[in-house]
């Protein structure tokens, strides 16, 4: 059984937009760029076809990815937690001491990737500071365990979308 990806609602629904558009713009566009390049003839040394080619197979392998992600994906429904603990769906504010200033993060799932949404910085269940976050509550100090060291973080705000 494959294993099963959580993710927010909202980063489900990016999932399958993206999905959408790979596979009914994207692909259509690069076949087309294929046939047209396939008309300027000698293949050994036809670099616009080689290009789209190799387009073609990233793109079909993000498609394979983004349908197991959804196929597999565990949406969060935030009504049944608890909104002053934290979890995947949680904006967090807290005192991060290794860079003496607050920082603000929306906590997604794997699945959905780091980036940013809405002006705030997404991070990872998975990630150092995603994983040491969870199941806290503001007022709870925070050891998080990074590549660099361990840091400390002190949970001023938390609330769940």
């Amino acid at each position: 059984m494959a294993q099963e990806h959580t993710v927010t609602a909202e980063g489900l629904e990016k999932l399958k937009k993206e999905l959408n558009q790979l596979k009914n713009v994207k692909m259509p566009e690069i076949t087309e760029r294929i046939k047209v390049a396939r008309g300027f003839g000698d293949f050994s040394e036809n670099a616009e076809l080689h290009a789209a080619q190799e387009e073609q197979a990233s793109v079909a392998e993000r498609i394979q990815e983004l349908e197991e992600q959804i196929k597999t994906a565990k949406v969060i429904d935030t009504s049944t937690l608890d909104p002053d603990v934290i979890h995947v769906g949680s904006t967090v504010r807290f005192f991060y001491s290794a860079y003496n200033e607050e920082r603000t993060f929306h906590i997604v799932g794997s699945a959905e990737g780091s980036g940013s949404d809405k002006g705030i910085k997404n991070i990872t269940n998975e990630s150092p500071i995603g994983k040491a976050l969870l199941g806290h509550r503001a007022g709870d100090m925070v050891d998080i365990h990074t590549p660099k060291g361990v840091f400390q973080a002190k949970i001023l705000e938390v609330n769940l979308h």
